[in-house]
């Protein structure tokens, strides 16, 4: 029974997360002018204006920590749910608070690593 209800919450949070980016509604859609998306696009691509060196890293590093910060978030998530389905085990809720912890650290340094990043790239540049 106990098993049934474990997956019964990871399914539910599961859902819950895929869900909600279907949910969520995308502003501004309609209102996209084509040629401008064109001409994005052109741009991206490498017909148009090129970037700078280091604004293609910042972008890859803010990519990368945003990555990072996604997965302190599962983490925190994993952990809360860890701990609520310990049934009072200390060996349980000790490794539950660890998770917690050690995702919070995380996420408090792809913080700073965002905010140090993103000062240095626009010292140099």
């Amino acid at each position: 029974m106990k098993q049934r209800i474990k997956h019964f919450i990871v399914a539910a949070t599961l859902a819950f997360t895929a869900g909600v980016g279907v949910l969520v509604p995308v502003t501004g859609v309609a209102a996209l002018d084509p040629s401008d998306e064109a001409t994005k696009g052109f741009n991206q691509a490498g017909g148009g204006s090129e970037k700078s060196l280091g604004a293609s890293i910042k972008d890859i590093i803010n990519v990368l920590l945003f990555l990072i910060g996604a997965v302190s978030v599962i983490m925190i998530i994993i952990g809360g749910i860890r701990y609520v389905l310990s049934n009072g085990d200390s060996t349980q809720i000790t490794g539950a608070k660890n998770t917690i912890m050690y995702a919070v650290i995380g996420l408090v340094v792809a913080l700073l690593a965002y905010a140090i990043v993103n000062f240095v790239v626009t010292q140099f540049t």
